[in-house]
């Protein structure tokens, strides 16, 4: 029987330029909003034992912007999305119509060349499964937020696109390995918890 006392809170990184234009992104910086309003939320942040993070530069941001140290940990980086990073979805849409519908329908199919959901969501899993006993604070892109719901709810990989992960919100999951309950998600970091 796995101990009793986990709880992840997951805090989804600061605004960058994609998540304000629909964009794939392609591990950029913090804007200058995302930086302002995630400074303005210093000591907003639940305690927690253990601090991690994505190692993309939008969740290194958002850690500086807030005073929080945490580790890198590479599970928890956004999937990559290939050849897309970098455009927005509406021309890529309109580009590769084909590829994006295959996309969209098969959580299987990277037809951009990086990763698809299946992957994000046996990589994502596996790091839950491994995570300490106690608090962990995440900090991480909007899909490995997403990705954690759909595991604790047991949803079918497609449930991803039902999740809505904005910047600077929090989703708590509590239990442990394979048993994850959903507490809360899509709370704004600076709203009364």
């Amino acid at each position: 029987m796995t101990p009793a006392g986990h709880h992840l809170t997951l805090l989804v990184h600061a605004a960058t330029a994609s998540t304000r234009d629909a964009t794939f992104p392609a591990d950029e910086p913090l804007d200058r909003y995302g930086t302002a309003h995630a400074t303005r939320l210093q000591g907003r942040l639940p305690r927690a034992v253990h601090h991690l993070r994505s190692p993309d530069r939008a969740c290194a941001g958002t850690c500086a912007a807030l005073g929080l140290t945490a580790e890198p940990d590479p599970a928890l980086r956004d999937p990559d999305p290939g050849r897309w990073a970098g455009q927005r979805l509406d021309d890529v849409a309109a580009a590769e119509p084909d590829a994006v519908a295959t996309w969209l329908s098969d959580p299987s199919a990277a037809p951009h060349g990086g990763e698809s959901l299946v992957d994000l969501l046996d990589r994502l899993r596996s790091r839950l499964d491994t995570l300490p006993v106690g608090h962990t604070l995440a900090v991480v892109g909007p899909a490995v937020a997403r990705a954690a719901v759909v595991l604790a709810i047991g949803a079918p990989p497609s449930g991803i696109w039902r999740v809505d992960a904005a910047p600077l919100t929090v989703t708590d999951l509590r239990g442990g390995p394979g048993r994850w309950t959903v507490r809360m998600t899509g709370r704004p970091l600076d709203s009364e918890g």
